[in-house]
């Protein structure tokens, strides 16, 4: 499903997109969805290190000792 999103952009840099043919519906589409991908990878990364933090403060031997157990179950 889509909805319908505008923004104002100066005259000239529309008049130009038109002189180059450029499709600016398409572009603005591409634009923000790049920038959506973006955010959503970096508040992953983010997520990441702070798994990674908290899992550094568990002894790796802990960490084999939990997933033999849950081998172990299956």
């Amino acid at each position: 499903m889509s909805i319908t999103v505008s923004a104002k952009v100066e005259r000239s840099v529309v008049e130009k997109a038109r002189k180059y043919g450029i499709n600016i519906s398409e572009v603005m589409r591409e634009a923000l969805k790049r920038e959506v991908e973006r955010r959503e990878r970096e508040y992953l990364l983010k997520r990441l290190r702070k798994a990674g933090e908290i899992l550094s403060k568990i002894p790796a031997e802990e960490i084999a000792e939990v997933i033999r157990e849950s081998r172990d179950e299956r």
